[in-house]
């Protein structure tokens, strides 16, 4: 058993070479089915390499956090592996806000500095030369070359589903806060219940953005194709609805963990650490409703 002396160094793993391996083919996978999709051509296979890439990083994750668990569960973590755990979920939550960063960064210019630009705004108003007559709006409905990028015809509103899916997203967070101070205080009927309705939540949330995709593709016209702000929307929603995705199994992973008897009102990082994502999955949307949708 670890003390606050030692530092627990785990046997050779197989875990490591394994994601390497998953990642290398799912990553092959994604950019073969952007290449051929591209050029016209069948992204059956490409599909077929995404899929088995994507099984392999299951296996992984599901292999290598039970190894982490069955650790942790027999005591052979000291103060100090906590400390570690602690530092890689932080750093991991942060490389995701830099992420979005990044994706808010492309939204910001293109909105605020390359569409004016085109529009004949400022010091690159040469740019009118190319698309005589184009108006320069946000969001952007009629693009500057419209007959290769057609833009849609209407964008969703803010006060419908995503006005719902923040009420959600917002009551998730205050749910899974009182299934963490009911795990502080030992009540671990209190955690079930809370925890399970985060649950449910998190899924109305995932199906109303999967309600909201459909309207927005069939009735909208707005699609990816649809230039700047169609890319923009889906690569911003779609991306946070990935981390909706990944925090929903993670959350449903600590309910089972629970019902099995895991944690105990001192040591249950394991839970902690999905709550923090979920919060951060949750700031993140009250930012794209505001940026994406309201503004």
């Amino acid at each position: 058993m670890a003390t606050d002396q030692t530092y627990y160094v785990p046997a050779q793993s197989k875990w490591p070479i394994i994601a390497t391996v998953g990642l290398g083919v799912t990553l092959y996978g994604v950019a073969s089915i952007m290449v051929n999709g591209s050029q016209g051509t069948s992204t059956t296979s490409s599909w077929w390499i995404f899929l088995v890439g994507s099984l392999i990083m299951a296996y992984m994750l599901f292999g290598w956090f039970g190894s982490v668990i069955r650790e942790s569960r027999a005591g052979l973590y000291s103060d100090q592996m906590d400390r570690s755990f602690r530092w890689g979920m932080s750093w991991f939550i942060f490389s995701e806000v830099m992420f979005f960063a990044a994706f808010f960064g492309a939204l910001f210019y293109a909105r605020v500095f390359a569409v004016p630009w085109l529009g004949g705004e400022g010091d690159r108003g040469s740019s009118q030369m190319l698309w005589e007559g184009f108006q320069a709006t946000w969001p952007l409905l009629n693009n500057p070359d419209p007959e290769a990028y057609p833009g849609p015809s209407e964008v969703i509103g803010p006060w419908g589903l995503p006005l719902v899916n923040t009420i959600l997203l917002v009551t998730s967070s205050f749910t899974v806060t009182v299934a963490h101070h009911g795990l502080k205080q030992g009540h671990r009927g209190k955690v079930k219940l809370w925890l399970a309705a985060t649950i449910v939540l998190a899924l109305a949330f995932v199906a109303l953005q999967a309600e909201e995709y459909v309207h927005a593709y069939t009735e909208l016209d707005l699609t990816l194709s649809s230039g700047i702000y169609g890319s923009t929307f889906f690569m911003l929603t779609g991306f946070h609805g990935a981390h909706v995705v990944l925090g929903t199994l993670m959350l449903t992973i600590m309910l089972i963990r629970i019902f099995k008897g895991h944690f105990t009102a001192e040591k249950h990082f394991g839970f902690e650490a999905a709550s923090w994502y979920w919060h951060f999955v949750d700031v993140v949307w009250l930012g794209l409703f505001v940026f994406v949708y309201i503004l």
